[in-house]
């Protein structure tokens, strides 16, 4: 796969425009770098993709505008923020960027693409294998690729960079109008991010925040949970005990008390005991 080198002063003029700056010294505050790196991508022509993704992420600027100038409509509604807030937003995203490098953000573009291997990954970017397992020895964060892959695939840019989705880019619509939802993986207690799922909103009960939706497997059993509910009510919900994550059913009794029923048994404890984390909203039994 081949494309077109984007013209560096242009990309760079994109990046001043959605921060709301002029200057190359400017930019590069906001991007937290020294203003020698800008005037050197000028010269090597070239724009590293960790600068462009931090400003997408850190402005609401779109993508492929900022990569191409394709598009005369970017979102630039966050660009009057100050600059004190853009560098504390700046360095929270650079932390978690750099810290969702190697295995992990491999797996996200592997899912994106739908691939299975490395290998099918090298052949469609036409890089070689060598290259992809560097990422992962070195836990580096390939931006450039990431960039290739939310524009290829339409995958959220937010959660190929950190495997987090926010409240924005959770809910996003496929061509089709189906709307995408986060996937998750319950194993041995903990939550791990799973890639993402586009779901029928027919499947989904009135009422359901689909910002706040996951889709939540274990073994043959899956779920849709709406996170964030903390008021425990009757019914299915996924629970914080001691740290350890599980899905259980839950009666309320009286003198705030619960009766908790799960797969090893069940139990009778005060509503202080547990931490609620998401409401069950349908269940999926033997989905494999």
């Amino acid at each position: 796969m081949s494309e077109s080198k984007p013209n560096a002063s242009e990309v760079l003029d994109r990046l001043s425009s959605s921060y709301g700056v002029s200057t190359q010294k400017e930019l590069a505050v906001c991007l937290e770098i020294s203003p020698g790196n800008v005037s050197a991508w000028v010269q090597r022509g070239s724009v590293p993709g960790n600068a462009i993704i931090k400003c997408a992420l850190d402005t609401g600027a779109d993508l492929k505008w900022l990569v191409t100038g394709l598009f005369a409509n970017a979102n630039l509604k966050n660009t009057n923020i100050s600059k004190s807030a853009r560098t504390d937003s700046g360095k929270t995203l650079l932390k978690k960027m750099l810290s969702a490098g190697g295995k992990s953000v491999l797996k996200r573009i592997l899912d994106a693409y739908g691939f299975t291997t490395q290998k099918e990954l090298s052949e469609y970017l036409e890089i070689s294998t060598g290259t992809i397992s560097t990422w992962v020895r070195r836990e580096y964060f390939p931006g450039d690729v990431v960039i290739t892959c939310a524009l290829d695939t339409g995958a959220s840019l937010e959660w190929l960079a950190t495997g987090e989705m926010g409240i924005a880019s959770q809910v996003e619509t496929a061509a089709s109008g189906i709307p995408m939802i986060s996937k998750k993986l319950l194993l041995a207690g903990k939550l791990d991010e799973d890639g993402f799922c586009y779901i029928d909103e027919t499947f989904v009960p009135d009422g359901v925040n689909l910002n706040n939706l996951n889709f939540v497997r274990s073994g043959k059993s899956a779920w849709l949970i709406e996170m964030g509910i903390s008021e425990i009510s009757n019914g299915s919900w996924l629970l914080d005990i001691d740290g350890i994550l599980d899905v259980y059913a839950v009666s309320r009794r009286p003198g705030s008390k619960l009766r908790v029923i799960g797969q090893d048994g069940e139990f009778e404890c005060s509503t202080n005991e547990v931490i609620a984390k998401g409401l069950v909203v349908a269940l999926l039994k033997n989905y494999i």
